[in-house]
């Protein structure tokens, strides 16, 4: 059973940047989509991006198109998510998740909807306040 633990959140001011990382124990991303969702306060949990372990596909939601990038290094086990131009609605939970040998959750149809069911994280706060 795979394990992922997210780190790298943290206070910052709106145009600031963070770069989250999900670590994986207990078994490899290497054949996994990894997917970044973020919870806002008192709202529902919506997916951020994607990346397939097929071709390097990437998948943004509009919101963050331009300003978060997301990537992967299956040599460590390790996804990322990399903020740029932080802004006040982008504050919520964060949480890393996986869906093994399914590249279709990582396609065109990648949107705020969509929902991972291998494996999350316990979630990292990310604050952006003035």
């Amino acid at each position: 059973q795979v394990q992922l633990v997210e780190s790298g959140g943290g206070i910052v001011q709106p145009g600031g940047s963070l770069r989250l990382s999900c670590e994986a124990s207990g078994g490899s991303l290497q054949n996994s989509v990894i997917g970044w969702f973020r919870q806002a306060p008192g709202k529902g949990r919506k997916a951020v991006a994607c990346i397939s372990y097929r071709e390097g596909v990437r998948q943004y939601v509009d919101s963050v198109k331009g300003r978060f990038t997301i990537s992967r290094d299956d040599a460590k086990n390790t996804g990322y998510l990399q903020m740029n131009n932080l802004k006040p609605e982008d504050t919520g939970t964060y949480y890393c998740a996986i869906a093994e040998w399914r590249p279709w959750f990582c396609d065109e149809d990648f949107g705020p909807d969509v929902t991972f069911s291998d494996a999350w994280g316990q979630g990292t706060q990310v604050t952006v306040s003035v």
